[in-house]
């Protein structure tokens, strides 16, 4: 028999477990949803000791009740913030432990508090830096109201209803379970682990599966084979959302189903290795610091495009993203039209770094256009997946230098879980300022669901307001198209967007 230990995330308790436990009871296992100190039970809304050690121990009691039979296996379930005081239990009890389940969660590591994990980065900026001991005794309110959800996680696919008893039975957390590191003595690396990713939410095993392409050792163990992971179309809240279908995903982690990813270093190329789909020549490349600048075999000042790649990007990855084909050939592109190819390396290896990764571009701009080959009045500016939220800043004040901005598979609402839904990182809302800045956007029409969605409401804003936009589309194609989708339909599309940003800037009839 298995037994499914379920811990909650922030603000929730064992209630929110009610449906699916049930369902799981139902199928032949146990459920044992966990009361958090200081959320449910008697010493609910006190928070005076309550620390992460604290919740450890309530998840610790709950496995040491559970019966120690031979045949009976114990999984735990963490939900968000609960795979933090989970994986505190299973490193004490490791032994006893079958499997873990990352239900929406973050990958906590030792020695980070569960602060490092909250979406909200308004509220980790407030709190970083107070120390373990600050917040013993204090409690972060829970979310007012439907709307209020949202910064902790997607609602969709969670009814009014139910968001409303989500918010009567909201509990203060205790911010002294935020503060404190994890500590973990690397015992629970031998347990087994799942992933449930929430699409709505702004994860699925494709954008993990590009993560570890990258090369970031700390992912490379998500591709053991003890590791494995499901999707559910919905949003942070599959308990309440898709019972069924979670309970489901449950019972089958149990038995060590789901998809395995593969390592970085398997015989195919990760995607963003992958050959260039177009065959163009070498140009002339010199590096400035973090500019590499393709230059063009023509004299006098010249037209420039500067690429910005996407992300988030490991600090260690290797290459660096000026060197990956896909850009490189993108900037030779602009090149061989007539345009100086400019690619920026920018510090967006973290979802807390858009701050600094948008600096990092406003330079490379003035890099690029200070160069005495560079027209610095006619620049285009072109950005990739994750950094077009980068594109916000120069759409909701366009200089007039800038001749057009280009967005590919981009990302221009922030997902729900990046934190950033408060942020000026938001090109959707940007782009009612854009006036008459030409945009060029390249669609795929088999993006990842919820980047799509970003692109879709982009567009209807776009529209609303008025801006100068061009749509390609490439309806075969998925993400990072120029590299895992080499077909006819692909190759058209990146030229017709090339002589559209190049015709901005005045290359008319450029290839």
């Amino acid at each position: 028999m298995t037994a499914f230990v379920l811990v909650s995330d922030m603000f929730t308790g064992t209630h929110v477990w009610q449906d699916t436990a049930a369902r799981l009871t139902a199928a032949g296992a146990e459920a044992h949803p966990v009361a958090l100190t200081g959320l449910e039970g008697p010493r609910a809304a006190q928070a005076n000791g309550v620390d992460l050690e604290t919740h450890i121990a309530d998840v610790l009691a709950v496995v040491d009740s559970v019966g120690a039979a031979a045949d009976r296996k114990i999984v735990l379930v963490g939900h968000g913030y609960g795979i933090h005081p989970a994986l505190g239990a299973a490193d004490r009890r490791a032994g006893r432990i079958d499997r873990i389940v990352y239900l929406d969660s973050g990958m906590p590591r030792d020695g980070a508090p569960p602060l490092a994990a909250v979406p909200d980065q308004s509220l980790r900026a407030r709190l970083t830096g107070t120390g373990e001991d600050r917040g013993t005794g204090e409690v972060l309110p829970p979310p007012a109201g439907r709307d209020a959800w949202r910064l902790w996680g997607s609602t969709a696919g969670v009814g009014d209803a139910a968001l409303d008893r989500l918010t009567a039975l909201a509990a203060p957390h205790p911010l002294g379970t935020l503060l404190q590191p994890l500590r973990l003595t690397g015992a629970v690396t031998a347990v087994p682990t799942t992933g449930v990713l929430c699409r709505e939410n702004g994860a699925s095993i494709d954008m993990v599966q590009m993560l570890v392409g990258f090369g970031d050792p700390a992912l490379q163990a998500l591709t053991d084979p003890r590791v494995t992971f499901f999707e559910l179309a919905t949003g942070h809240w599959p308990m309440l959302s898709r019972p069924a279908e979670l309970t489901d995903v449950l019972l089958r982690a149990a038995a060590g189903k789901g998809h395995r990813l593969v390592p970085a270093d398997a015989a195919a190329p990760p995607a963003h290795l992958r050959p260039f789909l177009l065959d163009v020549p070498e140009a002339p490349r010199e590096r400035h610091g973090n500019v590499d600048l393709h230059l063009p075999g023509a004299d006098g000042p010249r037209p420039a495009v500067l690429f910005v790649h996407g992300g988030p990007v490991p600090a260690d990855a290797r290459p660096t993203p000026r060197d990956w084909p896909a850009l490189r050939g993108y900037a030779r592109v602009a090149a061989a039209g007539g345009a100086v190819g400019a690619l920026v390396d920018h510090r967006l290896h973290d979802l807390a770094d858009f701050e600094r990764a948008a600096a990092d571009v406003a330079t490379a701009v003035e890099v690029v256009r200070a160069d005495p080959r560079v027209d610095a009045d006619r620049i285009a500016l072109w950005f990739f997946s994750g950094g077009g939220l980068l594109a916000a800043d120069w759409l909701a004040a366009p200089p007039a230098w800038l001749r057009c901005l280009a967005l590919t598979y981009p990302v221009l609402v922030p997902l729900p879980d990046w934190g950033l839904s408060d942020s000026r990182f938001h090109p959707t809302r940007a782009v009612a300022d854009a006036g008459a800045l030409p945009v060029v956007l390249t669609r795929v029409g088999l993006e990842m669901p919820q980047i799509a969605a970003t692109v879709e409401e982009f567009l209807a804003a776009a529209e609303d307001g008025g801006a100068d936009a061009e749509v390609i589309d490439v309806p075969h194609g998925h993400h990072s198209f120029e590299t895992v989708d080499p077909t006819d339909e692909s190759r058209a599309a990146v030229r017709r967007a090339m002589r559209a940003v190049l015709d901005r800037v005045g290359l008319h009839g450029a290839p």
